[in-house]
């Protein structure tokens, strides 16, 4: 984004291009170092995104209240099934009505994940890449455009058939520069592998905004089965919405289904997870517990926002990219053995204050993942080895109209492990 006409006086020197990633890796004490740390207040409005950002010492107050109100009016019991029947048809709907107009390309990947433009290298050698969730292609897209190695094979998954017409028609799909890419439909949650893919068979996995989009019970079989697409040391590559980030606390009545579990207008559903949820999820683990929290500093780069907001959309309405379909995993032929049955509280998450550690890190963990939290499950586990979990927490700023917007983003790189040699 440019920024508006610079008043009289010294001007500032440019911002170099960003070429770390912004997250703060839960296993660092330090954030990555950028372009410029934000050390007075006052210069919070001279930018239009500032990373790093610790919540304000009001945050709490406004989480709980936020809460509070969607709790009051959620949606109604008898109306949960059918939002969560059939939700490929929402994806398509929305698809149909946006096409690929919606989403920008999602460029800042290669900067998050360098293992994607690694690939891509001329002498990078075979590396299969599946995008599971594809939507538009707005990842595909931009790594097979950037690609110059001709043994880079491409794989793009979405539920919704309309999400992959639309990636089918691109001129870059009909007739790729260098390399290979195929998309075709398939369900992340189903028991089954997309005809086209053997089990062991890609390299590395984007799940970009798509674990979000999934029914917590379908968690367990879309983490087997991108572990069985994975070959041993296959890597997934994963960013999603973190635990009250702005889009979350702007939620208004009757889009509560159930705690951090959300319907859009459009339909589509949305999750908000816990660093420690994810853990559980590819490891069995909860997560490091050296740094959870926002360092004090902040940085800051002038390359725009590169949230997955488009412009003009309000973050409550705004919709990711569907969820897209993997396979069961070669070490587990059925889903992590989870109570598909608990249901979580319909009540906000009670207070840390005078109750147990083991307590006050239940309340924020889905119930559903309480049996792995408790280890009293046969699970698969451990599956993945954990690289990197961090959190993103980024203040964006509307300087006309003065606004301070937090979000709070997920990111992850897990490793697939080589399965133990018969003792």
């Amino acid at each position: 984004m440019t920024s508006g006409p610079e008043q009289a006086g010294p001007s500032r020197p440019r911002n170099p291009p960003r070429t770390t990633s912004r997250i703060q890796d839960i296993t660092e004490e330090k954030p990555p170092f950028g372009s410029r740390f934000l050390t007075e207040d006052a210069d919070v409005w001279s930018q239009n995104a500032w990373d790093h950002v610790p919540p304000p010492e009001d945050q709490g107050e406004v989480i709980a209240n936020a809460l509070a109100k969607q709790h009051i009016a959620p949606v109604p019991e008898e109306e949960r099934q059918k939002y969560n029947e059939k939700p490929a048809r929402h994806w398509d709907n929305f698809y149909k009505m946006n096409a690929g107009n919606f989403f920008r390309n999602r460029k800042w990947l290669h900067h998050e994940f360098p293992e994607l433009l690694q690939s891509a290298e001329p002498d990078a050698g075979p590396v299969a890449i599946a995008e599971l969730g594809c939507g538009a292609g707005n990842a595909v897209f931009p790594l097979l455009a950037a690609n110059k190695n001709p043994q880079l094979s491409l794989y793009a998954y979405d539920y919704a058939s309309h999400a992959v017409k639309v990636v089918q028609s691109n001129p870059l799909y009909l007739e790729p520069p260098v390399g290979t890419i195929k998309s075709a439909v398939w369900d992340l949650s189903s028991d089954s592998l997309p005809p086209d893919l053997a089990p062991n068979s890609i390299d590395i996995v984007t799940l970009v905004f798509v674990l979000s989009a999934l029914h917590p019970r379908e968690w367990s079989q879309a983490i087997v089965n991108i572990h069985r697409i994975l070959k041993p040391g296959g890597l997934v590559l994963f960013r999603d919405y973190g635990r009250y980030d702005l889009t979350q606390l702007r939620f208004k009545g009757g889009r509560l289904l159930e705690d951090n579990f959300y319907i859009r207008g459009d339909k589509t559903r949305v999750y908000f997870f816990e660093l420690d949820e994810l853990a559980l999820l590819f490891t069995g683990s909860l997560a490091p517990t050296a740094v959870k929290n926002a360092p004090s500093e902040v940085k800051v780069e002038e390359e725009g926002d590169e949230s997955e907001t488009p412009p003009h959309t309000e973050p409550s309405t705004r919709v990711q990219s569907p969820q897209a379909s993997e396979t069961p995993s070669p070490r587990a032929s059925t889903p992590i053995t989870i109570n598909a049955e608990t249901q979580p509280s319909s009540t906000p998450p009670p207070k840390a204050n005078g109750t147990s550690t083991s307590k006050t890190v239940q309340s924020t963990i889905h119930p559903i993942l309480h049996p792995l939290l408790e280890k009293d499950t046969q699970s698969p586990h451990p599956l993945f080895s954990m690289e990197q979990l961090g959190v993103d927490r980024r203040l964006i700023v509307n300087r006309k109209r003065q606004l301070k917007m937090y979000r709070v983003w997920m990111q992850g790189k897990f490793r697939k492990l080589e399965p133990k040699a018969d003792v």
